[in-house]
């Protein structure tokens, strides 16, 4: 399977220094910074856009950036993340009228593409796209807040898409998003998931006064993924 990568959310960090969040986190081994993006539409919230994306590309961050937009109609707004530096652009089937469309336009603005199932949404999307998608991203949460409950359920749906990507042959990360921390990462882990977003249990944990805190969570996440393979 893929290497492990911890992707943190940046919807919980410090908007006030980002930069230095961000930063800081990379510096303690984090992989991928994933950026949640919310229209007040699709999601009863709103959250960052383009220009964040930007701005952390003009600091200097270069790390892969994981862009999930949580937002209706997604066509509109896919150049503009590209066109800001994104690495990955992931979206819900749900907000989009054609998602094949959708998934190479995409590519064709030169990023990788993915697909997001919320906890009720059928994988059957997938059935007709899978040479198409770069990262299926699981819910593990209901789309909109941060901070909620790792709902169980998503194990099971995290094994039948490893299936589904074994099968294919592909090379095809599997994202997990929300409720992802230490006491549960190994579990996820052994369910199929390579990739994991981590917002509360990450920024959240982190207290001003100790800026290396991020170093330990980040490492006790690792020494249990390595636990599950």
């Amino acid at each position: 399977m893929s290497k492990n990568l911890i992707a943190p959310s940046i919807l919980a960090a410090d908007f006030a220094r980002l930069g230095e969040e961000v930063d800081n986190i990379l510096a303690s081994g984090a992989d991928i910074v994933h950026f949640d993006v919310m229209d007040n539409h699709y999601v009863p919230n709103l959250t960052i856009g383009p220009l964040v994306c930007e701005a952390l590309r003009k600091h200097g961050v270069t790390a892969p950036i994981d862009v999930h937009l949580m937002v209706k109609p997604v066509d509109r707004i896919i150049p503009d993340f590209a066109q800001a530096g994104a690495s990955y652009i992931t979206f819900h089937p749900e907000g989009s009228e054609h998602i094949d469309r959708s998934l190479q336009l995409i590519h064709n603005e030169g990023c990788k593409s993915g697909l997001v199932f919320n906890p009720a949404t059928p994988l059957s999307y997938l059935e007709y796209v899978m040479d198409k998608v770069d990262m299926i991203l699981l819910m593990s949460v209901n789309p909109g807040f941060g901070g909620q409950s790792f709902i169980p359920a998503t194990l099971d749906k995290l094994r039948q898409v490893r299936r589904m990507i074994d099968a294919s042959g592909r090379d095809i990360r599997l994202e997990v998003d929300g409720g992802v921390k230490v006491t549960n990462i190994r579990e996820i882990r052994g369910a199929g998931a390579d990739t994991f977003v981590a917002g509360s249990a990450l920024f959240g944990a982190a207290k001003e006064s100790d800026p290396n805190c991020y170093d330990s969570i980040i490492q006790a996440m690792r020494d249990e993924l390595a636990k599950a393979d």
